[in-house]
């Protein structure tokens, strides 16, 4: 405990926030919280058996959905710890090294994401706007290659910051404000210099997450034109139907993500519970939406997944 008896002093333990004001009501949201997870894992490990048992479902853009599925597999197994620590057992301390930890894991997991739209978005683009080439162009090892290189630059790209943090000094109050741990919101309790980790920080969204949504508007803007210039309307239909599924995933991750970075911006006139909801939002419903998304509005994935039950 001497680590607390000095303001200055750099805590070896972080606080994390559940949701203020409602903390009677942490056994409810604990039960909610478990029912998302489950559906999470059920829904992703639903998608990932049905296109591995179904040889007609080996095609380019089921691997991509495949990747989709594991990057939220592994986004949600990131926040399940402290999640369920602090609303089903009350427990909110976690230690630096684990904070750090997990925080490693959250953003690598959606540089991950980010990379996974690009790339499907990038299968959509080339099945519309050259349908005769997609065998050629889209082949198992450029598949294969396309997924290790969007994985290594994730991992890459997130590694220098928890070794950026680890040099900080904290100071108390050590309370975070979410129920994980986020680079941001452990910077902001450092009391050393912190700008280096603020720019590093701006560099890998930009070079990740935003060079990802700059692509992905481009790629749409390429399918609309090409779309347009088929002749009747009733084609025209049938090729933005396939490019539903992913418009919805593309708005169920970006959309929270930069919600909770304009919140992030104006943090003082925005409320701490609004904060807080987003944050939530932004790591809990893209894994449990996209499941139930694709197999909604993919024909084929619905129907293998009705005969199997």
């Amino acid at each position: 405990m001497a680590a607390f008896n000095h303001t200055s002093a750099s805590p070896e333990i972080f606080l994390l926030m559940g949701i203020p004001g409602l903390e009677k009501a942490h056994t409810w949201i604990a039960i909610s919280l478990c029912s998302i997870y489950i559906a999470t894992i059920l829904g992703n490990c639903t998608i990932l058996l049905i296109i591995r048992m179904e040889p007609s479902l080996h095609q380019p853009m089921y691997y991509f959905l495949c990747m989709l599925a594991v990057t939220d597999l592994g986004l949600s197994a990131s926040t399940l710890p402290t999640m369920l620590s602090i609303f089903l057992f009350q427990s909110r301390e976690v230690s630096v090294n684990a904070c750090f930890a997990q925080l490693y894991f959250i953003h690598a997991f959606s540089f991950m994401e980010s990379a996974v739209l690009l790339i499907m978005a990038f299968d959509r683009c080339v099945a519309i706007h050259k349908p005769l080439r997609y065998t050629s162009i889209l082949t198992n090892a450029t598949v294969s290659r396309m997924g290790l290189a969007f994985m290594v630059r994730s991992v890459l790209m997130v590694m220098p910051t928890p070794i950026l943090l680890r040099r900080l000094q904290y100071c108390l109050p050590n309370v975070l404000s979410h129920s994980f741990c986020l680079h941001q919101d452990v910077m902001k309790l450092a009391c050393s210099e912190r700008m280096i980790n603020s720019i590093y920080g701006l560099f890998a969204v930009l070079i990740t997450m935003g060079l990802d949504a700059m692509l992905i508007i481009l790629s749409y803007i390429m399918i609309f034109k090409t779309v347009l210039s088929i002749a009747t309307k009733k084609e025209r239909l049938k090729a933005l139907n396939t490019c539903v599924s992913h418009i919805c995933a593309v708005l169920i991750f970006y959309t929270p993500m930069i919600g909770i970075s304009v919140i992030h911006r104006f943090e003082k006139h925005a409320s701490p519970l609004v904060l807080i909801i987003m944050a939530n939002v932004y790591v809990l419903v893209p894994p449990v939406m996209n499941p139930i998304v694709y197999s909604m509005k993919t024909k084929q994935i619905r129907r293998r997944i009705l005969q199997r039950l």
